[in-house]
């Protein structure tokens, strides 16, 4: 009868130490949840990857200045063909306008993105996208454009191209409206 009884008072016991280790577990992962971004604009706006010579770079670093994130690889015509006009874009706003070519990986890695910097002569901030916002963000084709404004702030994604002088035309627009006077 004891031993019933134990056996009872045993599994109540790890029934209830089960119970507790699920609720803390619980409490803890939405904990973890709410600090982390749940849609798309969190996730950019809380945006790293990690430069060609191996540094973290926070999208915060670029704070005053309207940034366009282009994800690219090397393979990819028409983002190469957009490359000339967001220099010019670039050039035209230095202090109020930066390109990161982001590298998602999907076929390039770190030395076809050092190659290609090497061999161009852009001066955008070329990175790798290390921490998979492409993935985050369900990024499966490229060109892919995503615009922050000068507080940081997520602005608009654009997939695909309207050719050299629409991503001209647009990305333009997109600065002269959220630029810092």
């Amino acid at each position: 009868m004891h031993t019933i009884f134990a056996r009872g008072l045993l599994i109540i016991f790890t029934a209830a130490v089960m119970v507790g280790c699920t609720s803390e577990k619980s409490a803890e992962k939405k904990s973890q949840d709410q600090q982390a971004p749940q849609t798309d604009a969190g996730f950019i706006e809380q945006a790293t990857f990690t430069s060609l010579e191996g540094d973290s770079v926070s999208l915060s670093k670029y704070e005053g200045k309207v940034v366009l994130i282009d994800f690219w690889e090397t393979w990819c015509r028409p983002c190469l063909a957009s490359f000339p006009t967001l220099q010019k874009l670039q050039d035209e706003y230095p202090e109020k306008f930066v390109v990161l070519a982001v590298t998602p990986g999907f076929v390039d890695k770190k030395e076809d993105a050092e190659s290609f910097v090497n061999k161009n002569d852009y001066s955008f901030e070329f990175l790798m996208d290390s921490n998979n916002l492409h993935k985050k963000l369900n990024i499966m084709s490229i060109p892919h454009k995503i615009y922050v404004d000068a507080e940081g702030n997520f602005i608009k994604q654009s997939r695909g191209t309207s050719g050299p002088d629409g991503d001209y035309q647009q990305a333009k627009k997109i600065i002269e409206k959220h630029k810092k006077s």
